[in-house]
This record gives C-alpha cells, sequence and structure tokens, in this order.
C-alpha cells in the first residue's frame, strides 16, 4: 500500500454517511490527502433496467445522478474541513459494487472507505453482498467501517498468516500497509498470527518467520502474539479484549480450498468484531473486473450481485 494522497470514500443516503466522512477527514488530514466524495444510484439504476417502458431512461438516469451530486455537495458544505481537498462524484450504475470498482480504476485512489451496509437487530453492522463482492475485486486497500468512534491514537493490529501454504508477499503486504496507516500517530502496531495445530517443528518455523517479519517492519516483541487454535475462533475475542480500533489483513489467498476457508474466516470476523476492517491484496492480485468509460454509462440486471466465494 502506497501512502494514502487519494481516499475515495463511498457514500450512501442513510444517516450515517456524516461519520464516514468524519472518519476518512481523520485520515486525510494524517496524510495530506485529498478525499472524494462518491455516491452511486445502484438501486435505482436498477430499477431502469428493468423498466418496461424505456422512453425516457436516459433522462431518468441523468436526474438521478444531479439529485446525486446536490445530495453530496449539501454533505461537502456542511464539512469543516478548509484544509482538505474534497470532491464530489455520482453515478447511476449496478450493481454497487461493479460501479465502486470502475470508479477506483478510473480515479486510482491508494484507499477506499466504505461503510458495512448489513445492519441486524442486534444494532450490529456486517457485510452484505455488494460488500463481499467489494472485498473480492476492490483492486485498492478497502476500509470497512463501522459507526465506532477511534481511540485517540487509534489502536492498529495486523493479522497475518505465516505458514507455508499462504500466499508468499501477502503477510508482508498486510504488516506494510497497517505500519504505514499507524505512522502518522507514532502510535505501536500489534501483530497477531493464529498458530492452529502443526507440528511442533512447522510451530517453530512459522514463529521464527513471524519474528523475521515483524524485526523487519519495526513491530517490537512485546506487540507481536502467537494466539494458539482456529484463527476465526481466537483473533475475534482477542481483538475484543484488546479494544484494537482497526484490524488490517488479507483480503484473498492462494491456500489450497482457499475459497471456504477465508470466506469463513472473514465472515466470521466481520461478524465478530465491533472494529473496522482494511483488506489488503497481494501485489499480485489483478482485478476481475473491466476498465471503460463506457461501462459508467451502462446499467446492469443485477440488483445486489452474487456472494462469490475468494479465488
Amino acid at each position: 500500500m502506497n501512502k494514502p494522497s487519494s481516499i475515495l470514500v463511498v457514500v450512501d443516503r442513510t444517516e450515517g454517511a456524516s461519520d464516514l466522512i468524519k472518519k476518512a477527514l481523520v485520515i486525510a488530514r494524517q496524510f495530506g490527502a485529498r478525499v472524494e466524495l462518491f455516491l452511486c444510484e445502484a438501486e435505482q439504476a436498477h430499477e431502469l433496467a428493468h423498466a418496461y417502458d424505456r422512453e425516457g431512461i436516459e433522462d431518468a438516469r441523468a436526474e438521478s445522478i444531479a439529485k446525486a451530486r446536490d445530495y453530496l455537495s449539501d454533505l461537502k458544505s456542511c464539512i469543516d474541513a478548509t484544509d482538505i481537498e474534497i470532491t464530489i462524484d455520482a453515478v447511476c450504475e449496478s450493481p454497487l459494487y461493479e460501479a465502486v470498482v470502475r470508479k477506483v480504476l478510473r480515479s486510482t485512489p491508494d484507499l477506499v472507505i466504505k461503510g458495512l451496509a448489513a445492519l441486524h437487530a442486534r444494532r450490529h453492522r456486517s457485510a452484505d453482498p455488494n460488500d463481499w463482492q467489494l472485498m473480492r475485486t476492490c483492486p485498492a486497500t478497502l476500509m470497512l467501517t463501522r459507526r465506532r468512534a477511534w481511540h485517540v491514537p487509534p489502536r492498529f493490529a495486523a493479522a497475518v498468516d505465516v505458514s507455508e501454504q499462504e500466499t508468499p508477499s501477502l503477510p508482508q503486504s498486510v504488516v506494510q500497509a497497517a505500519s504505514m496507516l499507524v505512522l502518522p500517530w507514532q502510535a505501536s502496531l500489534d501483530v497477531l498470527y493464529g498458530e492452529s495445530g502443526t507440528s511442533d517443528v512447522a510451530a517453530s518455523s512459522h514463529a521464527e518467520k513471524l519474528r523475521s517479519l515483524c524485526d523487519a517492519n519495526g513491530v517490537t516483541p512485546d506487540r507481536t502474539h502467537v494466539l494458539y487454535g482456529p484463527s476465526e475462533e481466537i483473533l475475534a475475542p482477542f481483538a475484543r479484549e484488546q479494544d484494537f480500533d482497526v484490524l488490517v489483513l488479507g483480503a484473498l489467498t492462494h491456500r489450497p480450498a482457499g475459497t471456504v476457508l477465508v470466506g469463513t474466516l472473514t465472515s466470521k470476523l466481520l461478524d465478530a468484531l465491533d472494529c473496522d476492517v482494511v483488506l489488503v491484496k497481494s501485489s499480485s492480485y489483478r482485478c476481475p473486473i473491466e476498465d471503460g468509460h463506457e461501462a459508467a454509462a451502462r446499467a446492469t440486471p443485477a440488483k445486489g450481485g452474487t456472494v462469490a466465494m475468494f479465488d
């Protein structure tokens, strides 16, 4: 992850939009980054794509975009941040995650920030189908947030897998991204690794890899944590106990049968944690969604997108 010089904030029309923007501004101010507020009218695009009467479709789309830009302009006018460059953009496309990815391909932000969409009865936010697809396809580092305020300074942690089955470059990418994000606050970074029942020889090898990784990134031994047990069972309770604000982890894996393992782990963490999550991809990642400005004017029939397992 590069030092964030540009941040894309995926805004919706919920009452939490202003809280999301405030959190983005906290990061932008620390890094001197510019911010772009982006709103996609995906539901309107879905309705237009399925309209029986095709007359006036493009006028309706243009009107939808104009209203979205007015909404973003109103949000921007309420922001007290004259020290930060803030721009706006809006589209009327469906599904939402594809529109966000195409915007990322056009604008090339260093960080994308989006609020978790699903709200459960216990007021706990988790990922919806568009969030899952965005985790899989977003080519930029992705932060999925809840409404919980951060400590001052914020408490960052990175969860890594240093076993032989993991994508070799991913642990380094995760710790580097976390170190970059925590740097302006001059705060400490914790690194977590779950050791799940391997042999003593393998466990010793993993511990050595973890030490080397942490030493190379300036993480001290007292901030390096080896937790014993299945990662999906031990990481979330430890993170809650330590009261982290942000957990950084790899978005994708090349593990055998990784579609199940990563999907399960990420799902359980997102459901169990009450902190924000930053998802990092390896340097070898290639976005599966095509670039092209012509796609911005095209709405696809799918409304929410189908949940796809990770590659």
